[in-house]
This record gives structure tokens, C-alpha cells and sequence, in this order.
């Protein structure tokens, strides 16, 4: 198959760019510049140079299948920031595949797009969307999903793929992020980190994505996640330790550290300050909620099963 990959100059799109070419897959992959041109290449796609919002047929032809992995996916941003590009972008990306004549449309959606700071404990996929949403993150993921879900039709299957916590080899968003606030000696676990989650080694990821490109059924999302649960310290003292990093003990409560971070954040915004605050209400209720999903789903109907273990995937990420 011939498929096209958005955001593969990213943690999880050069994870599938590689995943699909050794799967024999022909790729061609979004390059919005030079650099991005150069990392999607040496992953082994054939760049296009284009934009979400702005990809035209031409980018598209003789695509049979769009991974669309691009997505703002920063902790903090403008409403704006994120509309543009997980709404607006997705919404144009399905709009000029159809007129391409491309017949599948993997989105990587999210279990975010269900969670507004309530617990979801063993959630499947006919858990609704919260009403109202909470984070920004969230709201644009869900609203970006409903649009892949109905473009689908007998022409056009579109499917989203939603993973929990995504980790692995080059992880460019959670692990660097608390490398850095650990370093900063800025760290505490909130409630103790017994809040219980799902986790997402990224091959096991790349693995449910190919599986995608035949099957699965329009109009449906997976839920993705490694086997088992585990809680939140336990995880990520395991992630930092495999880069030799010690995390402290410091433990605030939760029913103090999430109205804090709701002023914290709510200050920022009202000062227009545009570097991302101390803490956040997104990462305060991400450190603090259980949420675990089922992926009973994506085993039936994907034929997918998780491969690699929690703890081999640590030990794969442990330096030399």
C-alpha cells in the first residue's frame, strides 16, 4: 500500500514511518521544512512538502491510506493554537483525501478526548464525550474525532486509534518534560502517584496502526494499551530510573494541588503570559485521576495484541 503519514517527524509518527516501511509499505510523509524533510527521510518515507490545512491532491496521489499523527499536543497553548491545528487540520486533511480518492483514514486520536479531570476506570469505546470539557487538549482532540468518525462511508473508511500515555524510545514529550522538572528539583507526587493509569509502549502502538490499514470497521475508535495496569509512581519512577534518575518522595495532595493549579493556570492566561505556567490544570488532573481503558475492541476487531511488555520496554529504554 501506498500511505501517507502526517506529523512523521514526531515521536509517534517516526515510529510508524518505520513500522510501516518494514511492514513493505510504501510511505510518504507530511514535511512542513527542511528539517522536517531530512528526519522523515532517514525514518525511510519519501517527503512531501506541505502543511495540515494546506495539503492538496497532488500530495495525495495514489495514496491509499492517510495515518494522520500530526497533532498540537502541547500542555499549554491558545485556544486558537489548537482549533488550527487538531480541528481545522484534521478537517481539511479529510476533506482533500476524499477528493484524492483515498480510501482510509487512520486517525491517532486519544484517551484525552474523554477526560476532563473525572476518573475513567476500565473505560471502552462506548464511554460518550464529557459535556462540557475542561482542557483544551481534550475539547480539540474530541472535536477533531467526531469529524473523522462521520466522514466516514462506504468509500471511505475512517477510524480513530486512541492509546493512553504513549512512551518509548524518543519520546520527545513526557519523559523529557519531567526529566526537566525533576532536574529543576521542582517534582512532587500528587496523592502519592496511587492514581491508577494505562500505558502505551510505542511499538505495541505502531503495531495496532498497521493492523489498521485493513482493518477495523469505519466510524469506530480503539482504545490502545499495553496488557495490565499499574499506578502512576510506580511508572514513572521505573521511566526515570531507566535514565538513571532518581525522583524525591515530596507528596502534595491532590484536593490542594488541583484548585492551585486552576488559579496558577487561570493567572497566566489573564496576564497573556505565553511560557507555559509551573503547573498546569491538565497535568495536575493527569498526575492525580486513574484512568485505565479496555482494549478488548482493538484485539477483536484489529487483531492486534500488545507484544511488548511494560517491563520489556523499560528495559529496552535503559542506556547501553
Amino acid at each position: 500500500m501506498v500511505v501517507f503519514v502526517t506529523g512523521g517527524s514526531g515521536f509517534i509518527g517516526g515510529h510508524v514511518i518505520e513500522g510501516l516501511v518494514a511492514s513493505g509499505h510504501e510511505v510518504r510523509a507530511m514535511a512542513r521544512s527542511a528539517r522536517s524533510e531530512g528526519k522523515v527521510e532517514r525514518f525511510g518515507a519519501e517527503a512531501r512538502r506541505c502543511s495540515l490545512g494546506a495539503v492538496s491532491t497532488n500530495d495525495l496521489d495514489g495514496v491509499d491510506v492517510i495515518v494522520h499523527c500530526a497533532a498540537f499536543a502541547e500542555e499549554w497553548g491558545t485556544r486558537e493554537q489548537f482549533w488550527r491545528a487538531n480541528v481545522d487540520g484534521t478537517v481539511q486533511l479529510l476533506e482533500v483525501a476524499k477528493e484524492a480518492g483515498v480510501s482510509r483514514f487512520v486517525h491517532i486520536g486519544t484517551e484525552a478526548a474523554l477526560f476532563n479531570g473525572a476518573e475513567l476506570v476500565d473505560v471502552d469505546e462506548t464511554a460518550p464525550y464529557p459535556t462540557p470539557q475542561r482542557f483544551l487538549y481534550s475539547e480539540s482532540k474530541a472535536e477533531a474525532e467526531k469529524h473523522v468518525l462521520g466522514a466516514s462511508d462506504e468509500a471511505f473508511a475512517a477510524l480513530s486509534i486512541r492509546p493512553r500515555m504513549v512512551w518509548g524510545p524518543r519520546d520527545a514529550t513526557i519523559l523529557p518534560a519531567l526529566i526537566r522538572i525533576a532536574n529543576e528539583g521542582g517534582f512532587a507526587w500528587i496523592d502519592g502517584g496511587r492514581a491508577l493509569t494505562s500505558t502505551t509502549y510505542i511499538s505495541n502502538l505502531v503495531d495496532a496502526i498497521v493492523q489498521a490499514l485493513t482493518l477495523g470497521r469505519g466510524g469506530e475508535a480503539y482504545f490502545i494499551a499495553d496488557d495490565g495496569t499499574t499506578t502512576v509512581r510506580e511508572f514513572i519512577t521505573a521511566l526515570l530510573g531507566t535514565q538513571g534518575i532518581t525522583l524525591p518522595s515530596r507528596n502534595v495532595p491532590g484536593a490542594l494541588m488541583r484548585p492551585l493549579a486552576s488559579v496558577v493556570e487561570g493567572t497566566w492566561r489573564l496576564l497573556r503570559i505565553k511560557t507555559p505556567p509551573p503547573i498546569t490544570r491538565l497535568a495536575a488532573a493527569f498526575m492525580s485521576r486513574s484512568v485505565t481503558v479496555v482494549t478488548d475492541k482493538a484485539k477483536r476487531d484489529l487483531e492486534w495484541t500488545p507484544k511488548v511488555t511494560r517491563a520489556a520496554g523499560l528495559a529496552a529504554m535503559a542506556p547501553g
